[in-house]
């Protein structure tokens, strides 16, 4: 199983890329695959604007999308903005349909207060359900972004590392078995 890690801030001074790497070297130790998306890299233009016909629209569009198929489950990371997840998340969600199709996702949020994102947590959750994927039930939450992790991207509490291990578990378990029941369905089409 391939997981791809949507990493959904370009703000300059973003601390919810910390999270997202953390994410990607537990995973990695794992012996997990990954894909990392940052958009802070791979920019689209407002979803329905004229300017999506440009050369690094379309290269940026493809690569996106080749990384989004690729995964068999997603991990979206987003800050929290005023009560809800990124808006450059929610343009690049708009910009894609297929590639979610019945994947299983995982929502990690953070938030320099103390509840860690858990608004943008939710409306992510109801997004994912609209297009068409299966949204995690556990949350990896992250309050007081700033302080949570040392200049090594290290956690520097023992809640942070147990709640993201815990988070993984669950992730890699619900993954896996939405994964081999897709796998077996795919093959059963085969043998009929």
């Amino acid at each position: 199983m391939k997981v791809t890690i949507l990493l959904g801030s370009v703000r300059t001074g973003r601390q919810s890329h910390k999270v997202a790497l953390y994410l990607e070297g537990l995973l990695n130790h794992r012996g997990v695959q990954t894909n990392f998306i940052d958009l802070s890299e791979l920019t689209l233009p407002i979803m329905g604007s004229t300017e999506g016909n440009t050369p690094l629209y379309s290269k940026n569009f493809e690569h996106i999308g080749r990384l989004l198929q690729e995964g068999d489950a997603l991990l979206f990371v987003s800050p929290e903005y005023h009560g809800s997840f990124s808006g450059v998340l929610k343009n690049t969600l708009d910009h894609f349909w297929g590639e979610f199709h019945r994947k299983p996702i995982g929502v990690a949020t953070v938030s320099s207060g103390k509840m860690g994102g858990i608004n943008a947590s939710t409306q992510l959750q109801h997004v994912i359900l609209s297009l068409g994927a299966y949204a995690l039930p556990l949350k990896l939450l992250v309050p007081e972004i700033q302080l949570s992790f040392n200049e090594s991207l290290e956690p520097v509490n023992k809640y942070l590392n147990k709640s993201a291990n815990k988070f993984l578990d669950e992730f890699l378990w619900f993954g896996n078995a939405i994964y081999q029941k897709k796998q077996q369905c795919s093959l059963d089409k085969k043998m009929a």
